[in-house]
């Protein structure tokens, strides 16, 4: 039997990267996929590679940062799909930018990576708690190496504290959601090849040369290779993990 025959899994920034992987994974695995993005065109072509592969999908726009429309779209999706019962918050953004730039320009990078990152999991958690509750569901957060480390690039201070955040997020929420048979649990990527990077992989060898050489395994990771956890984590295999985060970073946090 598939590992997640009889879910609804609902995937933010399911139109590209580590969430498109995810959102194809989950329904090889068998379950329902419902692919959220703030990329309508992106989204409605995850759900066309689902069901080209003979699963099932659904797929809706969502800026995540914008709560009324979490309520609205989870209302939405309980009504036209079903009773969600996998969540997982990948939607997120990165600037590398520093403190040290023009005010206007800092500021407006931490409203909007904290907007997407982190207060975009707890809109999305909030306006889907009530189906988790009822499936005694389980979420999976995307945090990163840095909901750890600030690491050694370039990068801004409000990715690093929208990633510790989620850290802190995934483990109160699992710390209060437990007694409600609810899982919430993290994946921590390490450097993965995305369309997100693509550009600073592009026009940056020494980023990825210094993410690299304090990687083990030698390699940037595919979003492939976050598939796996994701899937653990959603499934009864994981059925007494919570608070917890797997590491996918190519052993970067080992050395």
């Amino acid at each position: 039997m598939a590992l997640l025959q009889n879910h609804i899994a609902v995937v933010t920034g399911a139109g590209s990267g580590i969430g498109r992987a995810i959102a194809i994974g989950y329904a090889r695995e068998g379950a329902r996929v419902v692919a959220l993005d703030i990329d309508r065109d992106a989204a409605e072509e995850t759900a066309a590679l689902v069901t080209a592969d003979g699963g099932g999908a659904a797929a809706f726009v969502l800026d995540v940062s914008r709560r009324e429309d979490c309520n609205a779209i989870a209302k939405r999706i309980g009504e036209e799909v079903g009773q969600v019962s996998i969540l997982v918050n990948n939607a997120g953004i990165v600037r590398r930018n520093g403190m040290l730039g023009e005010a206007d320009a800092v500021v407006k990078d931490w409203e909007d990576v904290i907007g997407t990152n982190l207060t975009g999991v707890f809109n999305v958690t909030q306006a889907f708690l009530a189906p988790l509750r009822a499936s005694k569901g389980r979420i999976v957060n995307i945090g990163s190496i840095q909901s750890f480390v600030h690491v050694r690039t370039p990068s801004s201070p409000a990715y690093t504290a929208s990633k510790h955040g989620v850290l802190g997020f995934t483990r109160a929420l699992a710390a209060e959601l437990g007694k409600e048979g609810i899982r919430v649990n993290a994946i921590g990527p390490g450097f993965i090849a995305t369309p997100l990077n693509a550009q600073a992989r592009a026009t940056n060898p020494e980023l990825v040369k210094a993410f690299m050489d304090h990687t083990p395994l030698g390699r940037p990771g595919t979003a492939e290779d976050m598939v796996g956890p994701a899937i653990f984590l959603a499934s009864d295999l994981s059925a007494y993990v919570t608070g917890a985060i797997v590491m996918a970073d190519g052993g970067y946090r080992a050395v």
